[in-house]
Parts: structure tokens; C-alpha cells; sequence
């Protein structure tokens, strides 16, 4: 069979939708936090935890490994013992950055407002 010849097959979106396929990868509790730390440059997991505070090993972990199956960033390991591996944003990860701190930038000025609708709301469902 000539390769030439091949019809290629339309790649199937798992999430057909766009805004939902993306926001349900990156808006959980830590993408934002790594993307933002790793601005800083290439690091290794354990400045990453440290930088963070308060994620899990075992969290962390599994995000890093979500946000370079999606192509946000790197993950390098360097043949060493004991080995070394380390992590940086890719062109796409360093392109989500501007909206990024568009959301995190709304989210300063407005957060004070949405406390004070949740409890206003709370306040009245009692």
C-alpha cells in the first residue's frame, strides 16, 4: 500500500468544545500556580513544591504530568544519579501566560466583591 495514497483520518476532539476542554485542564486548584512559578524560568520539582507551599507531592506530580500531556510545558530528565528532572513552560504555556494574568489581575480586583456576594447571599439563604 502507497502511503501517498492514505486519506488521513479528521482528528476527534475528545472535548468538542474548546472553552470547556481547556478550562476543565488548567482550572483546577494548581495548573495557574505552576504555570505562574514556572514564569520564573526551568525548575525542578522540589522548587516548584516549595514555591507553591501547600500542594502535595503526590499532586503536584499528577499536574506536571497534565500540563505537559497538553503541551504547557517541559519536562526534562537528565541522565545522572541520582536523576535530575526539571521543568519549564513551552511556547504554548508561555503564550497562556498574557491571559493568565488577565484572569489573576480580575480576580485581585474583584475578589473582595464576590466575598461580599457570597456572604450577602449566605446571610439571606438563612
Amino acid at each position: 500500500m502507497e502511503q501517498d495514497n492514505l486519506i488521513p483520518i479528521p482528528f476527534v476532539f475528545e472535548q468538542p468544545c474548546p472553552i470547556r476542554d481547556v478550562l476543565d485542564r488548567i482550572g483546577d486548584q494548581w495548573s495557574l500556580l505552576i504555570l505562574q512559578v514556572l514564569e520564573h524560568g526551568t525548575m525542578r520539582f522540589s522548587a516548584i513544591n516549595r514555591a507553591i507551599g501547600d500542594i502535595s507531592k503526590q499532586m503536584l506530580s499528577k499536574t506536571l504530568k497534565r500540563l505537559e500531556e497538553d503541551g504547557f510545558i517541559w519536562r526534562t530528565l537528565y541522565p545522572e544519579v541520582p536523576p535530575r528532572v526539571e521543568y519549564e513552560l513551552t511556547d504554548l504555556g508561555r503564550s497562556f501566560l498574557v491571559p493568565m494574568k488577565g484572569l489573576i489581575a480580575w480576580a485581585d480586583v474583584h475578589h473582595r466583591a464576590i466575598c461580599e456576594a457570597r456572604a450577602k447571599h449566605a446571610a439571606r439563604a438563612e
